[in-house]
C-alpha cells in the first residue's frame, strides 16, 4: 500500500473528511510552528541582548514598553506565546480527537464492504480456503488500522505542509541554514527507504501467519466436540501453540526494526540539527548574524525535521494496518457477475430446472454434482440423494444462486413466461420467495419467539405443535423468551432444526429446501419431520429436500441421484 493509497479514498468516505481536516490543520499547525518560533526569538533575545524584563508593553520595545529605567518589557510577547502555545495544543487535542473517529468509522467501512463483498462471491470462493482469512482480515487484521489513522497519516500530512513551511521562512532568515538543512534534510527518507528494503513483507508475512492461526483455531473450535468425542481434543494444542509462537516472533521482530530505525533516525536529525546550530553559533561569535535570527533558526530547525522523522518512528508502527488495507482492497477489486435485473416469477407456480449442470469441487479434481438434471415441479416434493461428497448441497446452493455452475445453467420458468437464467433474476425477489433449512440451520440472535419470525398466537401454536417445538418450549424456564445467541447458541443441535423448521413452516415463501433435516434427528424427530414436509405439500408448497433416510425418499413424488465424476483436464470436452 502506498503511504497515502487512493484505494482508500475511494472505498471509505471517512477517510476523505478526516484527510482534508488533517491538511487543514497542518497549515494552522505550520502557521503557528513560524509564530511560536519568531515570538520565541523575539522574547529570548530582548531578555538576553537588551535586558528586557516581564511587563505588559509594545512589540518591539518601543518607548510605551520601556521601564523607567530603559529596560524594555516582553510581557505582550509572551502572552502571544502563550496564546500561540495553547492553539498548537487545541489543534494537536482536534487532530487526535478526529483521527481516533476516522480510524473507527473507516474500519467499520471496510469491514461492511469487505463482507459483502465475501457474501457476493458467494460460498465456493470461501470455501476454497479464502472464509477464514477474510475471518481474521476483518477483525483482527483491519483493527491494526488505527495507527496508521491515529499516528501516520497525520504526521504524513505535516511532511507536506510543515516541513515545506518552515524551510521557506529559515531561508528567508539565514540563507546558511536553510542550505545545511536542505542538503541533510534527504538523508531522512534515504534511510526510511534502506530500513523499508530491509523489513519489506515482514508484517504481511506476520498478518498471514495470524491468519493461519486463526483458521486453525477455529477449525479446532467447530470439530472440538468430535474431537472430546474421540478423546484427541489435546492433540492440536501443540500446533496452535506453534502458530501462536510464530505470530509473536513475527511482531517482536516489527518491533524491534521500529525501535532500531527510530533509533537511527533520532541520531540523525540530532546530528542535522546539530550542524546547523554549530553554524549559528560561529557566525554569532563573529557578528555576522543577529540573535533574533540565530534563535528563530533553531527554533525553527528541529521542526523542519521532525515531520518526516516521525513519518519514519510510526511507519513501522502502522504497517500491519497497511498490509491488512491491501489484503482489504485485493478482495474488494476481485470481479463478481453483475447482478440480474429481471423479478422473479412466481414460485408457487414456477419450475425450476437444472440442466446438466456440473461445479468443480474446491481442492478436488472431481466434478460434484457432474451432469446433473433436476425439474422442480410446484407443488410437489422433489427429493435428492447419493453418496457423501457427490455434490448435493453444492446443488442447492447451485439452485439458490449462491455457486455459479462450471457447466450448465439454472432457469426459471413462469406459467407465462419462457424459461428466465436464473443468473438474470434479481437476487433480492428470488430469495424472498424461498425458505432454506441447511444442515446446521442459521438462527439470529433474539428471544426464541423473535427467532421463528413473525406470526400471531394462533398460527405459532399450530405451527409449533406441528415440528414439536412447543414441547421444546415448555421444557425451557423462559419459554418463548428464551434467549438465543449467534448461531443458535443456548440450544441443542435438535432444538435448532425445530426452530428452523417452524420458521420454514411460518414463512409464506412458496419454495422450501431442507438439507438434510433429519440428519440430528431422534426417530420421534425424523417423524415430526416427515409431517412437516407432507404439510408444506399440502400448502401447495413447492419441496426440494436432500436426504439419506428412507423414511423421507419415500415422502417424495421424485427422487433423483446426484453423482459425482472426475474432472476433465484443462482444455478437454466434459462428457455429457
Amino acid at each position: 500500500m502506498k503511504p497515502l493509497d487512493p484505494r482508500l479514498l475511494r472505498h471509505a468516505r471517512a477517510a476523505r473528511g478526516y484527510i482534508a481536516l488533517t491538511a487543514a490543520l497542518g497549515a494552522a499547525g505550520a502557521a503557528l510552528v513560524v509564530a511560536q518560533a519568531v515570538l520565541l526569538a523575539h522574547a529570548l533575545a530582548g531578555a538576553v541582548h537588551d535586558g528586557a524584563v516581564l511587563g505588559i508593553g509594545a512589540l518591539g520595545g518601543t518607548a510605551a514598553g520601556e521601564r523607567a529605567d530603559g529596560a524594555p518589557h516582553v510581557g505582550t510577547l509572551v502572552a502571544w506565546l502563550a496564546v500561540v502555545v495553547l492553539a498548537r495544543t487545541v489543534v494537536t487535542w482536534t487532530q487526535e480527537r478526529y483521527a481516533h473517529r476516522a480510524a473507527a468509522q473507516t474500519i467499520a467501512e471496510l469491514r461492511e464492504q469487505v463482507v459483502a463483498k465475501a457474501a457476493a462471491l458467494g460460498p465456493r470462493w470461501l470455501a476454497d480456503g479464502d472464509g477464514p482469512r477474510v475471518v481474521t482480515l476483518v477483525t483482527r487484521g483491519l483493527d491494526a488500522l488505527e495507527p496508521y489513522f491515529v499516528r501516520y497519516l497525520p504526521q504524513l500530512v505535516l511532511a507536506v505542509t510543515v516541513t515545506p513551511a518552515t524551510l521557506v521562512v529559515v531561508l528567508t532568515q539565514d540563507w546558511v541554514s536553510a542550505l545545511i538543512i536542505a542538503g541533510t534534510l534527504p538523508l531522512i527518507p534515504l534511510f526510511m527507504v534502506l530500513v523499508g528494503r530491509l523489513t519489506e513483507g515482514r508484517s504481511t508475512r506476520g498478518l498471514r501467519v495470524m491468519q493461519r492461526l486463526g483458521s486453525q483455531v477455529l477449525d479446532l473450535l467447530a470439530g472440538l466436540s468430535t474431537l472430546r468425542a474421540l478423546g484427541r481434543e489435546r492433540g492440536p494444542v501443540a500446533r496452535v501453540r506453534e502458530l501462536g509462537d510464530a505470530h509473536r516472533r513475527a511482531t517482536m521482530g516489527t518491533l524491534r526494526i521500529a525501535f532500531l530505525s527510530g533509533m537511527v533516525l533520532e541520531l540523525l536529525t540530532t546530528l542535522s540539527v546539530a550542524l546547523v546550530a554549530v553554524g549559528i553559533g560561529l557566525r554569532l561569535v563573529y557578528g555576522d548574524i543577529s540573535l533574533v535570527t540565530g534563535i528563530t533558526v533553531l527554533v525553527l530547525a528541529p521542526e523542519v525535521y521532525l515531520p518526516l522523522r516521525q513519518v519514519g518512528a510510526q511507519f513501522h508502527a502502522s504497517t500491519d494496518g497497511i498490509a491488512a488495507a491491501d489484503q482489504a482492497f485485493a478482495v474488494l477489486e476481485l470481479p463478481t457477475r453483475t447482478p440480474g435485473a429481471t423479478p422473479c416469477p412466481d414460485l408457487r407456480r414456477s419450475t425450476l430446472t437444472l440442466d446438466s449442470v456440473a461445479v468443480r469441487a474446491p481442492g478436488r479434481d472431481v466434478l460434484a454434482p457432474a451432469a446433473l438434471d433436476v425439474v422442480v415441479a410446484p407443488g410437489r416434493i422433489t427429493a435428492l440423494t447419493g453418496l457423501s461428497g457427490a455434490g448435493k448441497t453444492t446443488a442447492v446452493e447451485v439452485l439458490l444462486g449462491l455457486v455459479r455452475p462450471d457447466l450448465g445453467r439454472v432457469t426459471v420458468t413462469g406459467p407465462d413466461s419462457l424459461p428466465i437464467d436464473l443468473a438474470d433474476l434479481a437476487a433480492r425477489s428470488f430469495w424472498d420467495q424461498v425458505a432454506w433449512v441447511p444442515q446446521r440451520p442459521v438462527l439470529e440472535p433474539g428471544t426464541l419467539r423473535e427467532v421463528v419470525g413473525p406470526a400471531s398466537d394462533g398460527d405459532l401454536a399450530r405451527t409449533s405443535a406441528a415440528t414439536g417445538l412447543d414441547r421444546v418450549v415448555s421444557s425451557l424456564p423462559h419459554g418463548w423468551l428464551t434467549p438465543v445467541g449467534q448461531g443458535g447458541a443456548g440450544l441443542s443441535v435438535g432444538q435448532r432444526q425445530r426452530a428452523a423448521l417452524t420458521r420454514a413452516l411460518l414463512s409464506p415463501a412458496p419454495f422450501v429446501i431442507l438439507d438434510e433435516p433429519t440428519a440430528h434427528l431422534d426417530a420421534e424427530g425424523e417423524q415430526i419431520v416427515l409431517e412437516t414436509v407432507r404439510a408444506l405439500r399440502a400448502e401447495g408448497r413447492t419441496v426440494l429436500v436432500v436426504a439419506h433416510r428412507a423414511s423421507l425418499l419415500a415422502v417424495a413424488d421424485t427422487v433423483l441421484e446426484v453423482r459425482s465424476s472426475p474432472a476433465p483436464s484443462v482444455g478437454s470436452a466434459v462428457p455429457a
